[in-house]
């Protein structure tokens, strides 16, 4: 077994746990019951699941230039998912379109109630 036959088997493996945690993230968003779990299942196996498959691409296309690309690709993925997610979580939350029942714990009510009365410091 040469490095090549060595990449090429690990890059198949990369692309098909990529493409299954990409899938289970699809399929946590139509079966989760409320828009919190549904945000969490779109943003968290998604990231892991693109990052895979770009680690499976660099291995099995080995070039610098498109390494590169993918590195940035996945950078960019890493720093806009889970902000996107973490804005649409805080926008349902202030326009009221979650259950608060499902959640553990709920500091958001006190931050946004000490932001709307800066005085009230007890």
């Amino acid at each position: 077994m040469n490095w090549d036959t060595i990449a090429d088997v690990v890059a198949a493996i990369c692309l098909l746990l990529g493409s299954a945690f990409t899938l289970a993230a699809g399929i946590g968003v139509l079966r989760f019951r409320d828009l919190l779990s549904r945000i969490h299942a779109g943003a968290k196996p998604q990231v892991v699941g693109v990052i895979l498959a770009l680690i499976g691409l660099g291995l099995r296309l080995r070039s610098a230039s498109v390494i590169a690309t993918l590195i940035l690709v996945g950078l960019f993925q890493l720093i806009t998912a889970p902000v996107s997610a973490s804005f649409v979580a805080r926008a349902a939350y202030r326009t009221g379109t979650f259950d608060p029942d499902e959640l553990g714990v709920d500091e958001l009510t006190e931050d946004l109630a000490r932001a709307r009365n800066p005085d009230d410091e007890g």
